[in-house]
This record gives C-alpha cells, sequence and structure tokens, in this order.
C-alpha cells in the first residue's frame, strides 16, 4: 500500500472512530437523567393556556402539565426552565435543557440544529364565543358579528369559510380584536388559541368558549440533535397518553377541545 494510500485509510479510520464516539457521547441524555432522577425541562411562563405564572406565582399551563406528565412517567424530579421563544431552541444546544416543551413548530429549519419527538398538543386558530350562542360549524356564523385582526393568518382563514352573511369587524391588532368582543361590539372572535386563553383567563364572567376550528398547527417536544434513545422513549410516553386519552384530557382541560389526529 502506498503512504498516500496508507494515509488516506488512516484517516477515514479517525473519522470513523470520531463519528462513533461522537454518536455514542450523543446519547447519553437519558442514561444521565435516570442516573440523577431528575429531568431539566424549558417551559414558558408567557403563553397561556400553553404555560403562565398562576396566582401561587407558580408555572401552570399545558406545557408545564405535559412537562410533569413525563417526568411522573420517566420516575424522575423535574426541574422547569422558564424560557422566551427567542432562546428556547438554544438552551437544548447548551444543554441547559434535556427537553423544549414550549408551543414548538416543526420545521425544515430548526430541523437542522434539534431533533422532534411526535406532536403532543394542537395550536390552532379557532372561533370563540359565549357559551350561550349556538355555533358549532361555519354555517352557523351567517347573520352574526365577529372580530378578527387584518391581514392576518386569522383573517385569511376566517375570510375562506365566513357565510356572505357574516359581519366580519376587522381590527388593526390582536388587543383591539379581543376588546371589541370582551365589550360587546362582536358576538364572535376569531384568533389564535393563545390570544384567546388569555381572553378567557382575564374574563370568565362572559363564558367564552371553543366553538370550530379555523386551522391547526402541531406542537411538538424539542430533544438535543442526536439524542434518539430519549427522544423514543419520550415518544412510547406521548404514544401511550394518546392511547389512554390522557392527552385529550389535557387539551380538554386547557384549551376546550380533544387533541384529535395528531403527527407523530
Amino acid at each position: 500500500m502506498s503512504p498516500s494510500k496508507r494515509h488516506l485509510s488512516l484517516s477515514l479510520a479517525a473519522l470513523a472512530l470520531f463519528g462513533a464516539a461522537a454518536a455514542a457521547q450523543a446519547q447519553t441524555a437519558l442514561d444521565d437523567i435516570l442516573k440523577a432522577k431528575e429531568i431539566k425541562i424549558a417551559i414558558p411562563t408567557d403563553f397561556p393556556p400553553y404555560g403562565f405564572v398562576g396566582t401561587d406565582l407558580k408555572p401552570q399551563g399545558l406545557d408545564i402539565e405535559m412537562a410533569n406528565y413525563i417526568a411522573g412517567k420517566l420516575g424522575v424530579k423535574v426541574e422547569l426552565l422558564p424560557v422566551t421563544t427567542a432562546n428556547r431552541i438554544a438552551y437544548l444546544q447548551t444543554k441547559k435543557a434535556d427537553l423544549v416543551i414550549s408551543t414548538l413548530g416543526k420545521n425544515p429549519e430548526r430541523e437542522k440544529v434539534i431533533d422532534f419527538t411526535a406532536a403532543y398538543s394542537p395550536f390552532f386558530i379557532a372561533v370563540f364565543g359565549p357559551k350561550t350562542l349556538a355555533v358549532k360549524t361555519p354555517a352557523d356564523m351567517a347573520g352574526k358579528s365577529i372580530s378578527v385582526t387584518r391581514g392576518s393568518v386569522d383573517d385569511a382563514e376566517l375570510t375562506k369559510v365566513a357565510p356572505p352573511s357574516t359581519e366580519l369587524r376587522r381590527f388593526e391588532d390582536n388587543n383591539s380584536t379581543v376588546s371589541a368582543f370582551v365589550a360587546g361590539q362582536t358576538q364572535l372572535v376569531a384568533t389564535s388559541a393563545q390570544v384567546a386563553g388569555n381572553l378567557m383567563a382575564k374574563n370568565p364572567q362572559l363564558g367564552t368558549e371553543y366553538k370550530f376550528v379555523l386551522k391547526d398547527s402541531p406542537n411538538f417536544i424539542g430533544v438535543g440533535k442526536g439524542e434518539d434513545k430519549l427522544r423514543l422513549k419520550v415518544n412510547d410516553i406521548i404514544a401511550e397518553a394518546k392511547k389512554n386519552g390522557d392527552i385529550d384530557k389535557m387539551a380538554n382541560k386547557w384549551l376546550g377541545r380533544p387533541a384529535g389526529e395528531l403527527p407523530l
């Protein structure tokens, strides 16, 4: 074998060994969690009903309940780490968190730097209104008034399905859209689950409820890149929770509707 070929063979062997070592190192998260008997999970605290601070100053919401649920199934304690939309992925990349449960949508850009479990909850745009108003389908909006934020995805999806006799009242921002509904200027409101959750929490006297969905965009749990053992374990927990109805119970509790069919 020539010196150049021998050098190439040694280089390839070294790369293979390095790759194997890196892969092995990347698979330690689940073992580390079980050994420490604790899991660190990044969660939102400013995004009701998924995550917010309650009157007892403790985090609560669907994402927090899911974090506690996973920790319970793993048989470990949980450390909840409040994050923002801007820094939540960095918490995974720097290993400050083992998982991110924070209304995280999956897209190709994010998949380059982190991995995702199966979906665990819906994130959706919907029509909301008082329990006293019988609205279950788009056709039921005929002759009724509804507030929506001008030029938003909410507006686009609502316009697609609203009967011609629906009075669409468009406002310049979410606050104005919600304020019009709260003040009784409209009978219904079209907005995201997050905005509606905040609306319902602040105005319980209105008896606002989910009516029907306009657009679904499910949430996934973020996992460190290459942490397949942890990802697959969490997937097993999610699959069992879907099967036994626990996922639907959480969605009903916090979102006012079952989770329904969620993608893997």
